[in-house]
C-alpha cells in the first residue's frame, strides 16, 4: 500500500532538516549543561545522596560557587583522583556530606588530569558495554514479536503497585510497558533518590525505580517467552541524567523528543537543545530507542488543518538525533490519531496520515499514539474509536502502538482495562494483517490529495524554518501556536560555554571502539 508522493519532494524537505539541525549544532558545540555534567558523574558511578540532595548535585553546584563551572565536572573530578586515594563513590559521599570542597585540592598537571579520567572512562564503557550486550543476549534468546508491537502503560505512583500491574499486562499481550513520570518531574532539576511510594499522576524516574521494573519485567520475559520491553521519559531539566541511568539500568526505549520541553514545559531552548543532543549520543551509543512526541503538537491545535506540523517536527527531530549519531533504526518518531471523529471522512484522513508518516520514515520504529483528545466518559463510542485506532495502525504496518483504554476519560485505568484493549489490538493484529498488502490508495482520489497537501505544508514550513533558524522560529511560534524565547523558560543558569580544560571523554570516538572490542 503506497501513497503517490515525490520522492525528490521528501528528499528536499531532509535536505532542509538537515540544514536546520546542523546549524543548530553549529552553536551548541561549544557549551554544556549542569545536566549533562552530572550524567558523567553518574556514568562513571557517583550513585547517592544525602538528606535527599544527589551527591552529584552538590558537585555541580560546589564548582559553580566557585566559578570554574566552565572546567566541567570531570576535570575536577580528575584532579581530586590525582590529589587522592578516594574511589568516584567515596568522592561523591565526601563532597555530598560537605567535608570535601574538589575545587580547593591541589591543582595537577592537565595531562594528569586527562590520564586519571581517561582511565576511568574506559573502566565505566567496558562496563556497560558489556552490560548492553549481556541485555541484547536475553532480548535476542526469546521469540521475535509479531509486528506492532503493543505499548500500555503504568502510573500510580507506586513502584510496588507498577510492577504488579506491569506484569499484569506483559501476561495478558503486552510487549511494551511504559512507567509515567510523577506531574512535573521533568521540571525538577535533580533525579530523586531511591525507591519512592508515592507521586502525582504518575511514579517518579529513579535509578532504584529503573531497577526493580526491570528486574520485574525479565522475571515475566521468561514466564511468558517473550521479552518485554522497558520504557520511561527522557526529557525535562535531567534529560541527560535520566538517559545515563536508563542506560545503566538496562531500558530499551526512551520518550526522547527535541521540542516537546520548550513548547509545553517552558524549558530553555538552547538547554533542552544541549540536552538532547548528548542525551541522544549516548542512547544511540549503547544501542536503545527513542520514541519522539509529535502527538502532542496536535492536541492544542486542529489536528485536520495543522497536521503538516508534525511531518516538520519528525523531519527536525530525525536530523538532531542523526547529529548525536543514532542511526534510523534507533529514531522512532511519533504521531498519533487525533482528530475530530465526527469529521467527515475522518478514518480516511487518519489512514492517509498513519500511512503517510510510515512511508517518508520507513526506517524508523515509529510509535502511533491513539485519540484522546476526543474521549469522553461514553466508554463505548472510546472502545470504538480505540479499535478504529488498532486497525489503522495495523493497516498502515506501525511499528510500535500505544493502546488507548475505554475508561482514560473518566480514571486511571485498571486492569481489565488494560486487558479490553489488549485483547481488541491482538485480535486486529490477526484479522487485519494482509490487508496492507491487499488493498492500495486510489490513483488520484481524496487520500492522494490529503496527503500531497500535508508534504506542500511541510515543505513550505521546512523552507521558512531554514532561512530564519529553530531559534527564531520557537520565538514566532511556528510549532503549535506556542511562543519562547532564546534565553527564557526554566534552565537556562544551567547553561554555560566549554574552557580549555574541559574533558568529556565519552566523546572520544578511539577511547570507545578500544572500550567495545575489549568488551567483547
Amino acid at each position: 500500500m503506497k501513497l503517490a508522493i515525490s520522492s525528490e519532494q521528501v528528499q528536499h524537505c531532509r535536505a532542509m532538516a538537515l540544514a536546520i539541525a546542523h546549524e543548530v549544532q553549529m552553536e551548541i558545540s561549544r557549551m554544556s549543561t549542569i545536566s549533562v555534567e552530572r550524567s558523567l558523574l553518574r556514568l562513571l558511578g557517583m550513585e547517592g545522596a544525602t538528606a535527599g540532595i544527589p551527591w552529584v548535585n552538590v558537585f555541580l553546584e560546589q564548582i559553580q560557587e566557585h566559578n570554574v563551572l566552565e572546567d566541567g565536572a570531570l576535570y575536577w573530578l580528575g584532579n581530586t583522583l590525582c590529589a587522592t586515594d578516594l574511589s568516584i563513590s567515596q568522592i561523591g559521599q565526601e563532597v555530598g556530606e560537605g567535608r570535601l570542597d574538589v575545587v580547593k585540592t591541589v591543582r595537577h598537571p592537565l595531562k594528569d588530569i586527562q590520564a586519571s579520567i581517561a582511565a576511568v572512562t574506559m573502566e565505566s564503557l567496558r562496563r556497560i558495554f558489556l552490560l548492553r550486550a549481556q541485555r541484547r543476549q536475553f532480548r535476542n534468546g526469546l521469540p521475535i514479536h509479531v509486528s506492532p508491537l503493543l505499548y500500555v502503560i503504568v502510573a500510580s505512583g507506586n513502584i510496588h503497585d507498577d510492577i504488579a500491574q506491569a506484569k499484569a499486562a506483559a501476561e495478558q499481550g503486552a510487549d511494551v510497558i511504559a512507567v509515567i513520570r510523577s506531574t512535573a518531574q521533568s521540571l525538577l532539576d535533580f533525579v530523586p533518590e531511591g525507591v519512592t511510594t508515592e507521586g502525582f499522576g504518575g511514579t517518579y524516574a529513579t535509578q532504584a525505580n529503573y531497577r526493580l521494573m526491570r528486574a520485574a519485567l525479565d522475571e515475566v520475559s521468561r514466564k511468558t517467552g517473550r521479552y518485554i520491553h522497558q520504557v520511561n521519559y527522557c526529557s525535562g531539566l535531567c534529560m541527560a541524567e535520566i538517559a545515563a541511568l536508563a542506560i545503566l539500568e538496562g531500558l530499551d526505549l526512551m520518550v526522547n523528543d527535541a521540542l516537546y520541553g520548550i513548547l509545553f514545559r517552558d524549558l530553555n531552548m538552547v538547554r533542552t537543545m544541549i540536552d538532547q543532543h548528548f542525551s541522544r549520543y549516548l542512547l544511540g551509543l549503547f544501542d536503545l530507542i527513542i520514541v519522539t512526541g509529535e502527538d502532542n503538537l496536535i492536541k492544542t491545535v486542529d489536528a485536520f488543518q495543522e497536521y503538516y506540523i508534525v511531518l516538520t517536527s519528525q523531519f527536525i527531530n530525525e536530523q538532531l538525533a542523526k547529529q548525536a549519531g543514532m542511526e534510523e533504526k534507533q529514531i522512532g518518531l511519533g504521531h498519533a490519531a487525533e482528530l475530530d471523529p465526527s469529521l467527515p471522512d475522518s478514518f480516511l484522513w487518519e489512514l492517509v496520515q498513519a500511512q503517510l508518516v510510515r512511508q517518508i520514515f520507513p526506517h524508523s520504529p515509529v510509535k502511533f499514539m491513539p485519540p484522546t483528545r476526543y474521549i469522553s466518559g461514553n466508554i463505548f463510542f472510546a472502545h470504538v474509536l480505540d479499535t478504529l485506532f488498532n486497525l489503522v495502525a495495523i493497516w498502515t504496518g506501525q511499528e510500535i502502538i500505544l493502546l488507548g483504554m475505554p475508561t482514560e476519560g473518566i480514571h486511571t485505568p485498571y486492569v481489565q482495562d488494560r486487558y479490553l484493549s489488549l485483547e481488541s489490538a491482538m485480535h486486529l493484529r490477526s484479522a487485519a494483517c494482509s490487508l496492507r498488502k491487499e488493498l492500495n490508495f486510489r490513483q488520484n482520489g481524496k487520500s492522494k490529495a490529503r496527503a500531497q497537501g500535508i508534504l506542500d505544508q511541510t515543505e513550505s514550513t521546512l523552507s521558512e524554518i531554514e532561512q530564519i533558524g529553530l531559534w527564531t522560529a520557537l520565538n514566532r511560534g511556528m510549532f503549535s501556536q506556542i511562543k519562547r524565547s532564546r534565553k527564557g523558560g526554566r534552565g537556562y543558569e544551567g547553561v554555560f560555554p566549554i574552557s580549555q580544560f574541559y574533558l568529556n571523554p565519552f566523546l572520544d570516538q578511539e577511547l570507545v571502539k578500544r572500550a567495545r572490542k575489549i568488551a567483547r
